[in-house]
């Protein structure tokens, strides 16, 4: 029987005692017939010869397949080169030393590369069709949302662009993201509410600072510039989307999934693009979240009176510390989320291909908080000059002005206010987000492998 190897396997290191040949076998075997039921026609439990026949063809053409996905060179042989450049496009990153003992455990003749012959005759712990499903379970900023539209967007395989999965996965993910922002829309309002007004004169806590909007405005207050927040959604993130493919594609790369640098690199611009289309937005939700009762009728009203009475410019007050704020949240989100993702494939990657929900919930909620924590300076500042024409006695002052004012007033814990709030709903944010996208999914017809 033939089976395609579980490359990392020996990254990991693992042993050849007993007790672990006895788990590798059972999980073989366990894989083969889970395999060899989907050859079975009749669905009698039994395999009859042309049945068997079969199963072997289709597992050839597996081998086959990944194995022409490694040897990019077409020299008939892979090398340890190819491993670490296979692994590296998909995001898992290994030495060259370890590409090395992959190699070692299916050399035969000493020549440190792998022909047909010796590549389809190694054993193997579990069969995989393709390498890239490696990276299928790890979709991060597509699942994931904490209010703030700024991660490096997701990679897509060819399959999934191909069958069209792609848009049913932006659709629930954009799905996800208007429940997720509703559900914590009064501890966003409150971050805004605090970043504008809090100071050492008026010190507002998560409670105080909720009970003073229910007094101003009622319950309803409570959810004040969540609808422009929601509406954002879909034209921000087709967007970014549509920018990110054709970066790629400018960047001439061929491959299916781009580099860790790569991806930030694109990944950053295409925020950058999708930010400056829809910032008047970003703008409108600030100034509806600190509206007073009955100061705008709707989002219509409240671009209306921004436009007749600050003009058109009003719509990109704190543009430059909103761009530059995308660089770290991006780059860090990145790092911190491949790192953890990398880690769990090395240790736990060659025994189970999914990774679960807790750790794609623990990889998201880590990788974001990181991600807010490096960039929130910059995101206050955004804040405080798109809020500086209703704040009573502001002065209209640049961005390098509003962060030494800061420092001056009120010390570098002036440039985190509102921190809690927004960290109190990071957690509840990524689980609802997560919980609501695979409904979604599922309901598109999206089925997990």
């Amino acid at each position: 029987l033939i089976y395609i190897r579980a490359l990392l396997s020996p990254v990991i290191g693992r042993s050849d005692s007993g007790s672990k040949r006895a788990d590798q076998s059972e999980s073989t075997a366990h894989s083969m017939g889970k395999t060899m039921k989907t050859q079975e026609k009749e669905h009698d439990g039994q395999l009859d010869f042309e049945e068997f026949v079969h199963y072997l063809q289709d597992h050839e053409k597996d081998l086959k397949l990944v194995f022409k996905s490694l040897d990019r060179k077409i020299a008939g042989q892979v090398s340890a080169d190819d491993i670490v450049n296979s692994l590296r496009d998909l995001g898992v990153h290994i030495s060259l030393q370890q590409a090395e003992r992959v190699l070692q455990s299916m050399d035969k003749n000493g020549t440190m590369t792998v022909d047909w012959n010796e590549w389809k005759k190694s054993p193997t712990l579990q069969p995989a069709e393709n390498i890239p499903e490696i990276i299928l379970y790890w979709k991060h900023s597509t699942i994931f949302d904490v209010g703030e539209n700024m991660m490096v967007p997701d990679e897509f395989t060819s399959e999934e662009h191909m069958t069209g999965m792609w848009w049913r996965h932006l659709a629930a993910g954009g799905g996800a993201g208007a429940v997720s922002r509703t559900f914590t829309a009064p501890l966003d309002r409150l971050k805004v509410l605090m970043q504008v007004h809090g100071s050492h004169g008026n010190s507002m806590c998560i409670m105080s600072g909720l009970a003073q909007m229910v007094k101003e405005g009622g319950m309803r207050s409570l959810w004040r510039g969540n609808g422009v927040n929601v509406v954002k959604i879909a034209p921000e993130s087709a967007l970014k989307f549509m920018a990110y493919e054709q970066i790629k594609r400018l960047m001439g790369s061929n491959q299916e999934t781009l580099g860790i640098s790569e991806r930030f690199v694109a990944g950053s611009l295409a925020g950058v693009i999708a930010q400056s289309t829809i910032y008047p937005m970003e703008v409108l939700k600030t100034r509806l979240a600190l509206r007073k009762t009955g100061q705008y009728k709707g989002i219509s009203d409240c671009a209306k009176q921004i436009l007749k009475g600050e003009g058109m410019t009003a719509f990109y007050k704190g543009y430059v510390p909103n761009m530059l704020g995308i660089i770290p949240y991006a780059g860090i989100d990145l790092a911190v989320y491949e790192t953890l993702k990398n880690t769990w494939l090395q240790r736990y990657g060659t025994e189970n291909g999914h990774p679960g929900v807790f750790v794609l919930l623990a990889c998201g909620t880590v990788s974001s908080t990181c991600g807010q924590l490096a960039s929130y300076p910059l995101a206050l500042v955004r804040t405080r000059m798109q809020a500086q024409a209703m704040v009573e006695g502001a002065s209209q002052v640049s961005m390098t002005g509003l962060f030494k004012q800061i420092m001056k007033t009120e010390g570098p814990t002036g440039l985190y206010r509102g921190l809690t709030p927004n960290f109190l709903k990071v957690i509840p944010a990524v689980s609802i987000s997560y919980v609501v996208y695979e409904h979604i999914k599922m309901t598109l017809g999206v089925q997990s492998r």
